[in-house]
């Protein structure tokens, strides 16, 4: 049966890839209507026109990904990640600058690289004995399984996104601000600095939910307890080095973005901040995993909208836009970073203003986030939390 869940994943994946397909076609005139910059909506769209075939194969790469990790395949997944990636820096190279389609050949090459590694993992699984008994074929029972699996797929989806979602209404509230070029450039920076280092912690995420799912179907209590524990001080220990890389490497990771002094600079300003909210998402990914692996998507759900809508954004709204919180930031030559309140400020110095509210606003929505997810793993009852082998899911016990 394992082979015909793949199979209405990867139906669920292509239907709201065509909806999400639709939204990115006319993203020019939605981010226009939300008061963004018009030149930064227009290549915004154009990027987005051109990865529409990304998000069909990056859907399709995660069901299939799900479908080996149930069955405890690692190195082949590294073997395949690996090689679209060392291609995908080549491929780029090529679109961008040897073909000519340049900002747009960015995007063009993501669709190949993603699309390559897919074919490689569908390959793979069509042509191993090791999926004898798992993978048998394409069949049309898959359609049958489409809405039973969305029970827990949607919850699951609406998880991430609500996290997800509210780092990126933080560049549109960016785009908002005085200078917006600046402050998009910053807060995108950071976002995906952000994601980068969230790219680790949601592979621990993914092996713990499948790892407590799987011992909890065992009814092995204490390994799925053992698992959660060692995963999260592995994920602590990521946060922790890359507390350290960027701490003292700030500079040399912005010049990766960027050229100019004075976006270095402000990155600068915002360091601390995005070090803090890297640290607490290294440990909510891997509580949000626990809370998938026990079948418990809609508390994880309610938890993020909570601390990212109710809290999070509504105090990145106070904070960067009534409140003003924002640091003056002085940089002098072979110096580092003095801040100075506004009051004080020496026009004649080179300075930037960066406002940090929007970035703090999201810490204190993922702090709540880990609290809540943290109150309710401790308070589990793991006895009696145990995913039955005929498939019907366990409450919630507390």
């Amino acid at each position: 049966m394992m082979g015909v869940y793949l199979q209405a994943s990867v139906i669920t994946s292509a239907f709201f890839s065509v909806l999400v397909s639709v939204l990115w076609l006319y993203s020019e005139p939605l981010l226009v209507f939300l008061r963004q910059d018009p030149e930064v909506s227009r290549m915004a769209a154009l990027f987005l026109r051109y990865s529409i075939p990304a998000q069909f194969a990056y859907g399709f790469i995660q069901c299939t990904l799900r479908f080996l990790q149930t069955q405890s395949v690692v190195t082949p997944l590294v073997v395949f990640a690996l090689l679209p990636l060392l291609l995908h820096v080549g491929i780029t190279h090529a679109f961008v600058h040897r073909l000519g389609f340049g900002y747009a050949g960015a995007a063009v090459s993501t669709s190949v690289s993603l699309w390559l590694s897919f074919i490689m993992l569908a390959t793979y699984v069509c042509l191993s004995e090791r999926f004898k008994h798992t993978w048998e074929g394409f069949s049309t029972e898959a359609f049958r399984h489409v809405l039973p699996g969305l029970k827990l797929a949607i919850p699951s989806a609406v998880m991430v996104c609500l996290e997800y979602w509210a780092f990126e209404v933080l560049v549109l509230l960016a785009g908002l601000m005085p200078n917006s070029h600046m402050s998009t450039s910053i807060i995108a920076m950071c976002e995906n600095t952000e994601a980068i280092s969230y790219m680790i912690t949601y592979g621990f995420a993914a092996a713990i939910s499948t790892r407590v799912s799987n011992e909890l179907g065992a009814g092995n209590v204490d390994k799925a307890k053992k698992a959660l524990a060692v995963t999260l001080v592995l994920s602590l220990l990521l946060g922790v080095a890359f507390l350290l890389l960027l701490g003292l490497g700030h500079d040399l990771w912005a010049e990766l973005f960027s050229t100019s002094e004075a976006v270095i600079s402000e990155f600068a300003s915002m360091t601390p901040l995005l070090i803090g909210s890297v640290v607490l998402d290294s440990t909510q990914g891997v509580l949000s995993g626990v809370s998938r692996g026990c079948g418990w998507q809609h508390l994880a759900a309610w938890t993020n909208l909570v601390a990212f809508y109710i809290v999070g954004l509504p105090l990145s709204i106070l904070f960067g836009f009534k409140l003003g919180f924002h640091t003056k930031v002085v940089f002098l030559k072979h110096s580092a970073p003095i801040f100075l309140p506004t009051d004080k400020f020496d026009a004649n110095l080179s300075n930037h203003c960066l406002h940090q509210g929007l970035w703090l606003g999201q810490i204190c929505g993922l702090l709540l986030q880990n609290t809540i997810l943290l109150f309710i793993t401790l308070r589990i009852k793991w006895e009696r939390l145990q995913l039955t082998k005929n498939g019907k899911e366990s409450g919630f016990v507390c």
